[in-house]
Parts: structure tokens; sequence; C-alpha cells
């Protein structure tokens, strides 16, 4: 029985092994790596942004028309302090665009060794 399986293995495996040579298709990239990293963030960033802004407008909304509409005082305060929140966070994450978007290419070629 193992010398069946041995013969068989020694007259398949060489086919295999040339069919799968033969069958190999070569494939060439049309960018690099580094490019289509870089634009997938872009894109994503841009459409967090993006996000980010249209929430922090209708959150912004919300906080106002809750100081408008409230008569307790701690309430307009809560409306406040939560509208300084929004505008932080939306602050930062439109910062580290702007620094990825602005900041980066100054700093290009640094990195390396002469």
């Amino acid at each position: 029985m193992k010398q069946r399986i041995r013969k068989f293995f020694t007259r398949v495996l060489p086919i295999v092994i040339y069919m799968m040579a033969l069958l190999t298709v070569q494939v060439f990239a049309v960018e690099d790596m580094w490019a289509v990293a870089n634009r997938i963030i872009v894109d994503v960033y841009n459409k967090i942004a993006g996000i980010s802004t249209v929430l922090a407008a209708l959150m912004t909304t919300v906080c106002v028309v809750g100081m408008k509409l409230s008569n307790n005082q701690q309430k307009v305060d809560q409306s406040m302090d939560w509208l300084k929140r929004i505008w932080i966070a939306w602050a930062i994450i439109n910062g580290i665009g702007a620094f990825l978007a602005y900041v980066r290419p100054l700093l290009q070629g640094l990195n390396t060794i002469t």
C-alpha cells in the first residue's frame, strides 16, 4: 500500500508543480503600495471630516435650541459645556487633517539618513 502511494506521488507531484509554474500569471502594480495607502487615508479622512462637520453643526443646533428653550440656569450651563466639548472635538478631528495636509509635506525627506 505504501509503495503504491509513493509511486503515485512521485508521478503526480512533478506534473502538479509543472502545471502550477505554467499557469502562474505575472501581475504588475500600477501604483506603489504607499501611494495607494496615502490615497485611501486621504479619502477616509475626508469622509470622517465631512461627517464630523455635519454632526457638529447638528449638535450645535440642538445645544442652542436647548439653551433657548430652557428655563433653568443649570440646563443652560450644561448645554454650554456640551457645546464646548463638541467644538473642541471637531477642532481636534480637523486639526489632525490640517497637520497631515499642510505640515507633513514640509517634513518630507527629513527622515532619511545621508
